[in-house]
C-alpha cells in the first residue's frame, strides 16, 4: 500500500509520465481510484496517496476543464451564507482560506480587498458591521491568524478616494474586509501535478465509459483513452465519484440512482480592463436575487455572477446576451460611467454543482458537501464550495479508506503544500536579483512568482537554453513563450485549448480571445510533443471554431439558442 519512492519521483506531468501512469493504472489492483479531475477529485487523489494508498486518478477532459476552472476565483467563506445563518460552513471555509493563504499555497492564493457599500445609513451600517465582525472572529478559529486584515468603515468621502469611479449617489459609506483569490485552473493543474508526485497514478483525457463490477460491488472501471483510443480496465478496492455537474450521470453507469441529485446552476462573468474602472479596491454588490462581485483580476476587472438553473450541454455551458445585460445592468447602478458591451474583453460561464431538493431556486440551494457509500466500493461526493475542497476531498477519502483492509492513517493534506509553495517567500524578496540575472523586467519575475512559486526555476531553465522563449505571447503580453513550453512538457497539457483556456487565461483575457496567440502557442506545442504540420493547424482549427461558437453565443437571446451556437464548435480530438 506504501509509496516508499513517492519522495524521489519528478514534479514533472508531461506525456512520458502520462503512459507511465497509464501502464500502471492498466497493471495493478489500486486502493482507490479516483474518477474526476477538478478541484474535488485532485484533492482527493493528493488526500489518499499521502496517506500511503496506492492511487488512480482519470479525467475525461483536461484537469479542471469543468466548474473548477469558471468559478469567480475567490477563496472566501461566503459574507451571503451569514444572513442563512450557516455559521458553520462560513467557519470552516474562513479556516481554509487561511491555510490556503499561509500553508499549502501563498505562491497561488493572495488576499483580496472588497467595499460592501452601504445605502441605508446608521442601522444597516451597524447589521452588516457585525456580520463582518463575525466573519473576522471565525477566520480566527483553527489556531492560526487569518492571514489578511481586519474590516474596516469608512466615510462616504474616504470611498471617494478609493474608488473614483463609483457614482457618487451610488452609497452613504461602506465596509471594507478581505477575502482572498486564486487562478482556480492554476490551481487544480498544480493539486494534480502534486498527487503525481507523491506517487498518485494520474492521466488526463481519459474517459469512463463504465463500472466492473462483481455482483453489486463496484471493483473498478471501464476506461476509454481518449488520446490513443486504447480501452482499458483499471481495478480498484475502492472508486470514488468525484464528477461535479455529472454526478448523476457517472452515478446512473452503476444502474443505481442516486441518494441524492446534483442540479446544475450557470455562473456567467465578464473581464473587463482595469482602466473601465477606477479603483483600488473589488466590489460586493446586492442584487435581488444574489450578490455581485467586481473582482480585481491582475489588468482586468472579473464582473459576474449569475444564478440560473442549467439543464443543457454541460462540458460546454454558454452564456447568452441576456446574461451579459443583467450583469451589466445591475453594476451600472453605481458606476459614475456605465460600462457597455464594448468594454467587454471576455466571458465565461461555469456550472455550479448544487445538491437539489431543498429548493426549488438553485441560489437557496446547498453548498455543504455530502459523502455516501452508494454501492459497495463506490463512494460519491458532491455538493459543496470550490473553498471547502480540501475538506470534501478528505470526507471521501475517510469513507472509502473506512471500507479498506487495515488502518489507513488520517489525512495530513493540512500540512502538504502544493509544489511550488516551499521556498517561495524566500524567492519572491530575492525576485530583483533573479530578474537582473536574466536581464527581464522585476513584474515579468513576479508574474511567474505567483504562478509557478519556486518552479519558476524551470521556467528560466528553459529561457537559458533557448532565450527567445523570453519573448511574449501575441495578443497576451502578460504571458511568456516559455509557458506555453512548460505547460506541454511539465503541467499535462495535451490540447491548444489546455493552454489557452487553463494554463494560461489567454482565452478570457485577451480581447481577440487568443486567436492571434494560437498559430504560435501551437507552433511551440508542436514543437515540445512531436507534432506534424496537419495536427498543429487542426489544433489551432478547433481553438479558433471553439472562439467563433462561444462569441456566437453571447449574442443568442436564451440558453437554448446559446447552448446550439455553442455546440458549433467540434469536440477536441487528438486523432482525426
Amino acid at each position: 500500500m506504501g509509496q516508499s519512492n513517492s519522495v524521489t519521483r519528478s514534479s514533472k506531468l508531461g506525456p512520458e509520465e502520462r503512459a507511465a501512469a497509464i501502464e500502471a493504472l492498466k497493471s495493478k489492483e489500486l486502493d482507490i481510484l479516483v474518477v474526476g479531475g477538478g478541484i474535488v477529485g485532485t484533492g482527493s487523489a493528493l488526500d489518499a496517496v499521502t496517506r500511503g494508498l496506492s492511487v488512480g486518478m482519470l479525467e475525461a477532459r483536461d484537469w479542471s476543464s469543468g466548474t473548477s476552472s469558471r468559478s469567480s476565483k475567490l477563496v472566501h467563506g461566503g459574507i451571503r451564507y451569514l444572513e442563512q445563518l450557516d455559521f458553520r460552513l462560513v467557519r470552516e471555509a474562513l479556516i481554509e482560506r487561511g491555510l490556503l493563504l499561509q500553508r499549502l499555497a501563498p505562491h497561488l492564493v493572495k488576499p483580496v480587498r472588497f467595499l460592501y457599500p452601504l445605502t441605508k445609513g446608521f442601522t444597516e451600517r451597524c447589521y452588516i458591521g457585525a456580520g463582518m465582525l463575525l466573519y473576522d472572529i471565525f477566520s480566527y478559529t483553527g489556531g492560526r491568524s487569518p492571514g489578511v486584515p481586519h474590516h474596516r468603515h469608512l466615510s462616504k468621502r474616504q470611498i471617494a478616494a478609493a474608488a473614483p469611479s463609483l457614482a457618487k449617489d451610488a452609497f452613504t459609506g461602506g465596509i471594507t474586509y478581505y477575502d482572498a483569490q486564486v487562478d482556480d485552473a492554476r490551481y487544480t493543474s498544480t493539486l494534480a501535478r502534486t498527487a503525481s508526485f507523491y506517487g498518485a497514478h494520474v492521466a488526463s483525457r481519459v474517459r469512463v465509459e463504465g463500472f466492473l463490477k462483481v455482483g453489486q460491488r463496484v471493483v473498478g472501471v471501464k476506461a476509454h483513452d481518449l488520446e490513443t483510443g486504447e480501452h482499458f480496465e483499471v481495478k480498484a478496492k475502492q472508486v470514488v465519484n468525484a464528477t461535479g455537474v455529472w454526478t448523476d450521470d457517472t452515478q446512473s453507469m452503476v444502474g443505481e440512482r442516486g441518494q441524492f441529485k446534483v442540479r446544475a446552476s450557470k455562473g456567467v462573468h465578464l473581464v473587463v480592463p482595469r482602466d473601465r474602472f477606477q479603483s483600488k479596491i473589488g466590489l460586493l454588490l446586492r442584487t435581488e436575487k444574489s450578490v455581485l462581485f467586481v473582482i480585481p483580476w491582475g489588468r482586468h476587472w472579473l464582473i459576474g455572477t449569475t444564478d440560473t438553473d442549467w439543464n443543457l450541454d454541460k462540458s460546454h455551458p454558454a452564456a447568452t446576451a441576456a446574461d451579459i445585460d443583467y450583469i451589466l445592468e445591475h453594476v451600472n447602478k453605481v458606476m459614475a460611467v456605465p460600462l457597455t458591451r464594448d468594454d467587454v474583453e471576455g466571458v465565461y460561464a461555469g456550472l455550479r454543482p448544487l445538491l437539489a431538493g431543498e429548493s426549488e431556486q438553485t441560489s437557496k440551494l446547498s453548498r455543504e458537501h455530502l459523502v455516501a457509500h452508494s454501492v459497495p466500493g463506490l463512494v460519491v461526493v458532491a455538493g459543496g464550495k470550490w473553498t471547502t475542497y480540501r475538506i470534501m476531498a478528505k470526507d471521501a477519502v475517510d469513507e472509502a479508506a473506512a471500507a479498506l483492509d487495515g488502518k489507513v492513517p488520517a489525512s495530513i493534506t493540512a500540512d502538504i503544500a502544493l509544489l511550488g509553495a516551499e521556498g517561495y517567500q524566500a524567492a519572491w524578496n530575492k525576485r530583483g536579483k533573479i530578474a537582473r540575472a536574466f536581464g527581464l523586467h522585476r513584474v515579468r519575475i513576479e508574474h511567474l512568482l505567483n504562478r509557478y512559486g519556486v518552479m519558476t526555476d524551470e521556467i528560466l531553465d528553459l529561457i537559458r537554453e533557448r532565450p527567445e522563449l523570453a519573448e511574449a505571447i501575441p495578443g497576451a503580453d502578460d504571458y511568456i513563450q516559455a509557458e506555453v513550453v512548460y505547460a506541454a512538457t511539465h503541467e499535462g497539457a495535451l490540447h491548444l485549448d489546455d493552454v489557452l483556456a487553463r494554463r494560461t487565461r489567454i482565452s478570457i483575457e485577451a480581447w481577440d480571445r487568443g486567436i492571434s496567440a494560437a498559430p504560435v502557442a501551437a507552433r511551440l506545442m508542436a514543437e515540445a510533443l512531436g507534432w506534424d504540420d496537419e495536427r498543429t493547424e487542426r489544433e489551432v482549427n478547433v481553438y479558433l471554431k471553439r472562439v467563433a461558437a462561444e462569441r456566437a453565443s453571447q449574442e443568442q437571446p436564451d440558453d437554448e439558442s446559446a447552448d446550439r451556437s455553442r455546440l458549433e464548435a467540434p469536440d477536441i480530438v487528438a486523432t482525426a
